[in-house]
């Protein structure tokens, strides 16, 4: 057994639990008429809006979070489209979060819908996290009629993998006498932290699951990945010591930029989206973190300060989906119409893959 595992002695033990389609399960829950159908959260399909979430049906079709709408009603027109209801979603998210505070103090919440608990010690004194997992799945159903995922592991990095494994509503256990094996038959690209360019990356070097990404020593994975290949090597090896943070304060990414001059051309903002987009991207690689809302900061010549913001369904860090996402929310802005000063693109509701990151995280903000 690696010390990672270990709490005061013994082994911790703990619990992922994400909310299934959160959103858009809320909507259909608050109407009745629109279970089992495609449920859209997000903007108006005429409009410039992305999807938020969307509900398992809705999947079915391509549909997916960060898709703009309009892409989203070509996939699947005959969808619900519904905006956002923060209201009812943090109403729910309360009620989800007063039911694990019953079994443990140790909570951190990543968003609204999903949060890491250690139950090594637990004040229902149960010795099983399994048990645990299940009493709190089946509380949240009784008192939200929702259903949430669940990951039982010996650390949070493979309770988070082991949420993912059954949705929606499953519960998946890896104990640590497994969590090699596991670990080991894992594909590569169901590793948290392994994004879009860096699957293309890993594939193209012959890593396919984690007994491949195992084979690298951590030289050669620092020289190909830059710091983020220590967090590979680690975790190819269940190597992960992050405490579940009762207390932890909210913290965001981001970078932006004042011009030299202002600037009218669509083209160069939208370019200059993509650029930031990348380096936002990277930055938060070395991390590693991501982040489930985007925001975009923007500045007009007369210094009125505007901002647009997105909750995902998801964490992301991939230059790609930052970018897609930014370039959406500029849409509800005067871009092109009015020259602009200032752009920057921040990321929030952020997950931290290393423990000893959070001060550095903190001084990389809005450089």
């Amino acid at each position: 057994m690696n010390p990672s595992q270990e709490k005061n002695g013994a082994v911790r033990k703990i619990i992922h639990v994400d909310m299934d389609a959160f959103y858009a399960a809320v909507e259909q829950r608050d109407h009745p008429e629109w279970r089992g159908k495609p449920v859209i959260v997000g903007g108006r399909p005429s409009g410039r809006g992305v999807v938020s979430t969307a509900s398992y049906e809705a999947r079915v079709f391509g549909v997916h979070s960060a898709m703009p709408t309009s892409q989203a009603y070509r996939l699947c027109p005959h969808g619900i489209f519904v905006p956002a209801r923060f209201d009812a979603y943090k109403e729910a998210s309360a009620i989800i979060r007063n039911v694990f505070y019953e079994y443990t103090d140790l909570v951190e919440p990543l968003s609204l819908d999903e949060a890491y608990l250690d139950v090594t010690e637990n004040h229902t004194q149960n010795p099983s996290a399994t048990l645990i997992a299940q009493e709190i799945k089946q509380k949240i159903y009784e008192r939200t009629k929702l259903t949430a995922s669940a990951g039982v592991g010996p650390n949070k990095f493979v309770a988070k993998v082991a949420s993912d494994m059954n949705k929606p509503d499953g519960l998946t256990v890896i104990p640590p006498e497994t969590m090699e094996h596991f670990l080991e038959e894992l594909d590569i690209k169901k590793f948290y932290g392994v994004g879009k360019a860096t699957l293309r990356k890993m594939q193209g070097l012959g890593i396919k699951c984690g007994s491949d990404l195992k084979k690298w020593d951590l030289f050669d994975l620092v020289q190909i990945f830059g710091k983020s290949g220590q967090y590979y090597y680690r975790m190819a090896r269940g190597l992960d010591t992050r405490p579940v943070q009762s207390h932890r304060i909210r913290k965001s990414y981001g970078k932006e930029r004042t011009f030299r001059e202002d600037i009218s051309e669509r083209e160069y903002i939208l370019r200059f989206i993509e650029g930031l987009s990348a380096t936002i991207s990277e930055g938060m690689r070395t991390i590693p973190a991501a982040g489930k809302t985007i925001t975009l900061k923007l500045r007009y010549d007369n210094f009125e300060t505007i901002s647009r913001s997105l909750s995902l369904s998801h964490h992301t860090n991939d230059a790609s989906e930052i970018s897609l996402v930014t370039q959406e929310l500029l849409k509800d802005t005067e871009f092109g119409e009015r020259p602009v000063r200032l752009l920057g693109i921040s990321l929030s509701n952020l997950d931290i893959n290393e423990e000893d990151q959070a001060q550095q995280l903190q001084l990389s903000l809005d450089k």
